[in-house]
């Protein structure tokens, strides 16, 4: 066995995928026979475990993109993948998660971008793993594949890879000279360069440089209430500019982006690949829309649409004066169209499904106990991040090879939230993510016994270190505050192995285990927007144990927010007070396959996996409200809030097969599997007092479903493409959630599919290429409580794209349309009905037009 085949990354399976199937065969027998079928010219090779496989052979459930897929669907974005991927959801974070990514898969995932919650989705680049939701929504540059492993992969990608992985492949130097450049442009007055050149410096060092750069208009319009709608009541937003009713949007972007990548290659079995990238987006806030908003009534239906929610404090205290004195409510005026609306607007504005009235300004009048206003939150959604990759494999022998890869990564996240969507000023924030992420790991891959026993040991260590600071201004809460910087290093350590054993050329056992011990601290930080640390004025200090508003002291205020009390006193306590969180894990995996044929593998597989575990990142009250087994019964106080949550834990049973079937003309890999999910964690109110917004692991679920893949070649030039899924997830426990059992966890439909059509034709002329894309998924639910605020309905969204490309292969043409049938939809909702009294989501963008030109050297 000669390691030098393998993958820089780590050891390599070779397979066609969407393309030409994979078969039992080697490399060189499989390109000429795709040479024979002028449709079926795509090979992938794919990295499934620690050891050379084929993707056939690989006992796990994978989907697999390659460039030239990526290119013929028009798919830019990491989240645009799960179209094509079964049980797979991949949705960019609403407007309060900045630049980030909620990944679910088979129902396991994480929408928090907190850094003291992990995501349950691990994501890698060139096998470096990406240990935070920020910075996750990946622009697709210059790859070479796009893996997503379906199921936990405890043993093989470690901790937060408990739902799956997505593994990003960039394409590797080869130094012959290739390159190409690329310009877009499309509506929205979308303008896009890409471009790549491969060269070769020495012979044995090649260079490979790529970048892009973009600029789009956002598709949400904001609108100017007070000017739009003379006579309302509702001041004009002046901070704009005066007169300017609808000059600003929401969801424009520009970006640039470049990653220079170094490959050193001195003998045949010594290779060294290091990288460097650098993205820069400066964007306007995300795009969101009001669908909902009114009277939060607290009984059997908790939110009354048509109703209006007086917007006032705890003192009565209008939130928004209006032009005549008077309180402006929150109501259905402020929602554009839909079922819930009564807006008034009149003239060309453009569809009102993509109108809104946030403007960021809370210019409540200051009072004693509120003394931080007016505030402007920032209308931004900026991103900066670099990184530098290290990748070295050095053979020892034919039989044994040693892989060590390293990477240094760090990002800047800033963006701006209008959490109401209203001109009242309800809740606004800014926020700010700092992170790095300095991580190594070793591997050792080796054969023994002419290839009987196969497998990898090696080791792991991640170290990162984030901060989280945020303005965060609830008048809803009666709160105003600065929230950190919070700060919350930790340290990762995993030691692993995994052995694969052929007793016969058509039976393999497969055993994996690692062990993980994690390591965590957050520590709060809140402060006055002046700087200053909240304490009890009356006493010029705060005492342990003792609630710091005047209101639990028996004053005669209204409530621990009402005027009489300190500004933020509930916060009182919570300045440089660490929670910690300490955890070790065993992880194992046991596999078995037996191929019947050429043509078709079964297996079965148990395995385990993780999610981390970590500290409440959103205490209301902290050290000095005390502990709450120590309170009297029938006490007013809260209780301390610091508490840590334990980490998540699944095993997965699943069986499969893989078939290439009818002449390797049809390829069909299915799978079936259940979960054993446990310990849940679950975002609500579960504390005994309130506010409360704090994690708990209070859940456990059993999970079932299933999962159908394939790819066909009925006649030369034509390709079809396309799966279904099915998940049904049962909660057996719901612990203090107040949960009834009848939920799903966020973000998982019970049903999706997609369909590809792709039909390629060559002539004296050059060659046509036609594709069409179809994606299904019924309703799912953006919250743990499954509110019927929360739900977004079914959808089938279509995308199509045509290429010419000419006789040399020099020049290429294209036409792409997206969201084909001009569907309206949410890519998220949010329900704050109980405490904002709005309903607002994200709407997908509308048919969007691009034809790009492409000049390959």
């Amino acid at each position: 066995m000669k390691f030098k085949k393998l993958s820089v990354a780590s050891s390599l399976a070779i397979a066609a995928c969407i393309g030409t199937p994979a078969f039992a065969q080697d490399e060189s027998a499989a390109q000429e026979d795709s040479q024979t079928r002028q449709n079926q010219t795509n090979v992938i090779v794919v990295t499934a475990e620690f050891r050379e496989a084929n993707l056939q052979d690989t006992p796990i459930a994978i989907t697999a993109v390659n460039a030239d897929m990526l290119e013929a669907r028009g798919q830019t974005d990491i989240s645009q993948v799960a179209n094509q991927a079964p049980n797979v959801t991949l949705t960019p974070q609403p407007q309060n998660g900045g630049s980030g990514l909620i990944a679910f898969i088979r129902g396991v995932g994480q929408v928090d971008f907190n850094y003291a919650l992990d995501p349950g989705v691990g994501v890698y680049v060139d096998d470096v793993f990406i240990p935070t939701l920020s910075a996750s929504l990946l622009e697709l540059m210059d790859l070479d594949r796009i893996e997503v492993l379906r199921g936990p992969q405890g043993t093989l990608a470690g901790k937060n890879s408990i739902g799956g992985s997505i593994k990003l492949f960039s394409a590797r130097p080869k130094g012959d000279g290739s390159g190409y450049l690329r310009a877009t442009y499309g509506s929205f007055d979308r303008i896009e360069m890409r471009g790549m050149a491969d060269f070769a410096v020495t012979e044995d060092v090649a260079v490979r440089v790529s970048g892009f750069g973009r600029s789009v208009d956002g598709y949400v319009t904001q609108l100017d209430y007070g000017l739009t709608h003379p006579g309302s009541n509702v001041p004009s937003n002046l901070a704009r500019g005066r007169d300017n009713a609808d000059r600003i949007t929401m969801g424009g972007s520009s970006t640039a982006a470049g990653r220079i990548a170094l490959r050193w290659e001195p003998s045949d079995r010594f290779e060294w690949n290091i990288s460097a990238d650098y993205t820069s987006t400066q964007g306007e806030a995300g795009p969101t829309v009001l669908i909902a908003a009114g009277q939060p009534t607290g009984g059997a239906f908790p939110f009354d649409p048509f109703s209006s929610n007086p917007a006032t404090d705890a003192n009565g205290n209008p939130w928004l004066v209006g032009v005549d004195g008077t309180n402006v409510p929150v109501n259905c005026a402020f929602v554009p169209t839909g079922p819930y609306s009564c807006d008034t607007l009149s003239g060309d504005y453009g569809d009102p499904g993509f109108i809104a009235y946030s403007n960021f300004l809370d210019a409540k009048e200051p009072t004693q106990q509120a003394p931080y206003k007016p505030y402007f939150a920032l209308q931004n959604q900026d991103f900066s991040g670099w990184g530098v990759h290290s990748n070295m494999t050095y053979d020892v022998s034919d039989n044994m090879q040693l892989v060590w890869i390293a990477s240094w990564r760090e990002y800047e996240s800033i963006w701006g939230q209008d959490q109401d969507a209203t001109p009242v000023p309800v809740a606004q924030l800014d926020n700010q993510l700092n992170h790095r992420a300095w991580s190594h790991e070793v591997r050792l891959n080796f054969e023994v016994a002419d290839g009987f026993v196969e497998g990898t040991v090696g080791g792991f260590y991640l170290d990162q270190d984030g901060e989280y600071t945020a303005r965060v201004d609830l008048n809803y809460a009666g709160i105003d505050f600065i929230h950190g910087p919070d700060t919350t290093p930790s340290t990762t350590k995993a030691v692993f192995a995994t052995a694969t054993v052929r007793p016969t050329d058509m039976l393999s056992f497969t055993g994996g285990i690692r062990y993980t011990k994690d390591k965590k601290t957050y520590t709060y930080f809140r402060s006055n927007p002046d700087g200053t640390v909240p304490f009890r004025e009356a006493d010029n200090l705060f005492i342990p144990g003792i609630p710091a508003c005047e209101f639990f002291l028996g004053a005669p205020t209204a409530g621990p927010t009402g005027i009489g009390n300190t500004p933020n006193c509930l916060l009182t306590g919570l300045f440089d007070v660490p929670g910690e969180f300490k955890g070790d894990r065993w992880d194992w995996r046991i596999a078995a396959d037996y191929r019947f044929s050429d043509q078709f593998l079964t297996y079965a597989s148990v395995t385990t996996g993780f999610k981390g575990g970590g500290v409440n990142p959103r205490p209301f009250f902290g050290p000095s409200a005390g502990d709450c087994s120590a309170l009297p019964p029938g006490s007013t106080a809260p209780c301390n809030q610091i508490n840590s949550f334990n980490p998540e834990t699944i095993i997965t049973y699943e069986v499969g097969f893989k078939a290439d079937l009818l002449d390797r003309t049809l390829r069909l890999n299915g799978a079936a599997f259940w979960n054993d999910y446990s310990d849940i964690i679950l975002q609500l109110t579960a504390c005994p007092g309130s506010p409360c917004l704090q994690p708990n692991n209070v859940g456990s679920a059993e999970v079932k479903g299933f999962e159908l893949e394939f790819s066909a070649y009925p006649v030369d030039g034509l390709s079809l493409d396309g799966g279904i899924a099915y998940l049904d997830f049962q909660y057996t426990d719901t612990g203090t959630s107040g949960l009834t059992g009848d939920e799903i966890t966020p973000y998982t439909p019970e049903w999706s599919g997609s369909l590809g059509i792709q039909y390629d034709y060559d002539f004296s002329g050059g060659s046509m290429m036609a594709r069409l894309d179809g994606a299904y998924q019924s309703k799912i639910f953006t919250e743990a409580n499954n509110s019927i605020w929360s739900r977004i309905d079914s959808r089938f969204l279509a995308n199509a794209r045509v290429a010419y490309t000419t006789p040399d292969e020099d020049w290429t043409v294209a036409l792409e349309v997206r969201n084909l049938l001009d569907k309206y939809y949410y890519l998220s909702v949010s329900d704050v009905t109980g405490s904002l009294g709005v309903v607002t989501g994200v709407p997908g963008m509308p048919r969007t037009f691009a034809v790009s030109v492409q000049r390959d050297f």
